[in-house]
């Protein structure tokens, strides 16, 4: 059965239009910079609301409570078959502020070892041209999906 994950692309329009964008941490990510940024999201867990989790996800991936309303931005399928229900809201976040939580795992692999990982190793604020060349590419459409929240962006 697919993952299915939720998250938000938080967005500003001042002092320019722009949409938050992270980079995941972990030996994988290190050495991958475009196609590699995502919004912050994860797993949704049973029986949890949807909106709940992409709530969730951000303040532990970013240390940041997000409380305004959410507008939906519908579902984007990853290569991996992960389902992710995006939603949108305009925030400001200090991007040199940011706290992630941490995971580990066997690193190097089959070595026995354990290492810690933030799950977000940074934080940015791009405009959407800039996202487009940079975003994870099954999640681009959700850009399409927020640029009349923008204005001119």
């Amino acid at each position: 059965m697919a993952q299915h994950s939720a998250g938000i692309l938080l967005y500003r329009r001042t002092p320019a239009p722009a949409v938050l964008l992270v980079h995941p941490g972990g030996p994988f990510w290190a050495r991958r910079h475009v196609g590699a940024w995502q919004i912050p999201k994860g797993h949704v867990e049973p029986d949890e609301a949807v909106e709940d989790a992409a709530r969730r996800e951000v303040a532990e991936e970013l240390g940041v409570t997000v409380t305004g309303p959410l507008e939906p931005l519908g579902m984007v399928r990853q290569a991996g078959g992960k389902s992710v229900s995006a939603f949108a809201a305009e925030q400001d976040v200090d991007t040199g502020a940011i706290t992630s939580i941490l995971f580990e795992i066997e690193w190097p692999p089959r070595s026995g070892r354990r290492a810690t990982f933030p799950e977000v190793d940074a934080a940015r604020w791009m405009p959407v041209a800039e996202a487009r060349t940079l975003m994870l590419k099954s999640q681009l459409p959700l850009l399409d999906r927020i640029e009349p929240l923008l204005g001119d962006a």
